[in-house]
């Protein structure tokens, strides 16, 4: 089929189905929502079969559903509706909640249903349950609805109420009276944007704070930039804050909120380390996938004490909704000057991976529970395993990025994996691609698990398999012997060098593309086009 994804952006939600539909042999276009007549066009441009809406902010036009089949994604079981279904659902405590694939019609969520899934909830922020229930249960749900098509519709679910997104004012944190339990779910409702208003900051990424407590609302510690807040009876980590003022960014939450003189404390939950069976694990869940230089540095230091352990194995875990986007944009926006700190990062991030690549005394697996980008996929190929969920969508490319030329040593990890013709169309292409490909193209080894858990359980088994094995140690010799053949060919100083020339270009030089870009995206100043690589319906 020809299918025109029209969208407000290129979320997740988005690159997942624009995968799935594309392995699926589906010819799929995508149209950012602007306006009625820029929309319009774009349907004339593309005559599509079907018209999939997956993130929308506005209805669509009637100049559009009226002649053409548009099947819009709401993340609400049949029968919800409003623009805020997973708010809702997490403010309530709902036990279980869906996603519906229904008809667009001139009342907005009521048209006719073509397919449905229901999962169970838990405990976790809006843009969790986002990235990974409601991904799972869209893509299916679409799926179904696509063996449908053209036809006929399904039926229209019963009269329901329209309900508005909560207003901040309805679900404020009482410090005083609610408890670790209540605080978490009204911070985790609004995870993401806009972030809980407490006072004069929004805040976002909050954690149980175990064996802390103090006078409600009090701020009790830091750890590593969260700050343990008490509750009516514990206290809670908020990892991250944006102060109540226009143009603030989203940032570790001890640069936000008044952390001065606090006590320095261990416990939020960014970066830990367990071993079994004779195998470390690294975990590293940074808030989105962002890592700022200090970060990095953290993780080189716990991945080296790591590989001190008298184990064989080594995995690195990364966190269960995102592996690694790279390095951490908002926190370089804020910085005095952002080229210097660009600079700190990226150099942070090249120390990283290098300690990853001249490890060889373990054997390294990454393991990509969840989504990685940019830096956050060339970091994952530094070890000598690459394992991935079903569904993990990969962009292994920097140009969106104002064309950013990247580094990470992936001049030399990518072509060694995928060969140089390969390595040039996937950090060209601008576009992401699901496991499938990846395998296919040698970015990974192996894909496999329906959710976060099953894949978890086995990568625990494979990596113990592996510690396990009789031939590990030969497994290693080999490892030692080509990364001599390898740094006599070219050193990995060599490759770090090309590449930072070409990055301080881009932090330094004439062209502010870079800077441009970065602004853009961590104010999410809006698009005033599709780009031409995602507009296929729009290519001369």
């Amino acid at each position: 089929m020809n299918i025109l994804l029209l969208c407000h952006s290129f979320n997740s939600l988005t690159q997942r189905l624009f995968v799935e539909l594309g392995e699926r042999g589906h010819r799929v276009s995508v149209e950012f929502d602007v306006n009625d007549a820029v929309t319009v066009e774009a349907v004339d441009l593309a005559c599509p079969d079907l018209i999939l809406a997956p993130f929308l902010k506005r209805a669509i036009p009637e100049a559009v559903w009226r002649r053409h089949l548009c099947l819009v994604v709401h993340p609400g079981p049949v029968g919800d509706r409003g623009p805020a279904a997973l708010d809702w659902a997490i403010l309530e405590g709902a036990e279980t909640w869906g996603v519906t694939v229904l008809q667009a019609e001139a009342e907005m969520d009521a048209g006719p249903v073509w397919a449905s899934r229901t999962f169970p909830m838990r405990a976790a922020t809006k843009s969790s349950l986002y990235r990974n229930e409601v991904a799972e249960a869209a893509v299916e749900a679409v799926l179904e609805a696509l063996e449908r098509v053209p036809g006929p519709a399904g039926p229209r679910p019963a009269a329901t109420v329209f309900r508005p997104a909560p207003r901040q004012a309805e679900r404020a944190i009482a410090w005083g009276r609610d408890d670790t339990a209540a605080v978490l779910r009204k911070i985790r409702w609004a995870d993401g944007s806009p972030g809980l208003l407490d006072g004069d900051a929004y805040l976002f990424d909050a954690h149980p704070a175990d064996g802390l407590s103090g006078p409600p609302g009090t701020l009790l510690a830091t750890s590593n930039g969260a700050v343990a807040r008490a509750t009516a009876d514990g206290a809670v980590w908020i990892g991250h804050a944006r102060a109540r003022v226009a143009g603030a960014l989203k940032l570790l939450a001890a640069r936000v909120l008044d952390a001065h003189g606090l006590p320095e404390r261990p416990g939020y939950p960014d970066l830990w380390y367990d071993e079994r069976h004779g195998v470390g694990f690294l975990h590293f869940p940074f808030h989105n996938g962002a890592m700022t230089a200090d970060q990095c540095e953290r993780l080189r230091q716990a991945f080296r004490a790591a590989a001190a352990r008298p184990t064989r194995v080594v995995v690195l875990m990364g966190g269960p909704d995102t592996w690694s986007n790279g390095i951490h944009l908002a926190h370089i926006e804020a910085a005095d000057s952002p080229a210097d700190e660009s600079w700190r990062a990226i150099t942070a991030m090249d120390d990283l991976c290098r300690e990853i690549i001249t490890c060889t005394s373990h054997l390294t697996i990454a393991a990509l529970h969840g989504n990685a980008g940019a830096g956050g996929v060339f970091l994952a190929l530094a070890a000598d395993l690459v394992l991935a969920r079903d569904g993990v969508v990969l962009n292994p490319h920097y140009k969106g990025m104002g064309n950013l030329y990247g580094s990470e040593y992936w001049t030399y990890l990518c072509p060694k994996r995928c060969g140089p013709e390969r390595t040039q169309a996937l950090t060209q292409a601008r576009l992401p691609i699901g496991t499938s490909q990846a395998r296919d193209w040698g970015l990974i080894d192996r894909h496999f698990g329906r959710n976060v858990a099953e894949f978890r359980a086995e990568v625990e088994n494979q990596a113990a398999a592996l510690a396990a094995d009789p031939g590990l140690a030969a497994r290693l010799e080999a490892k030692r012997r080509q990364r001599d053949a390898d740094e006599a060919t070219k050193p990995l100083e060599a490759y770090r060098a090309e590449e930072l020339d070409r990055m301080k270009l881009n932090f330094y030089g004439f062209d502010p593309s870079y800077h441009v870009a970065r602004y853009n995206f961590i104010h999410k100043v809006p698009k005033s086009r599709t780009p031409l690589y995602l507009a296929g319906h729009r290519a001369p």
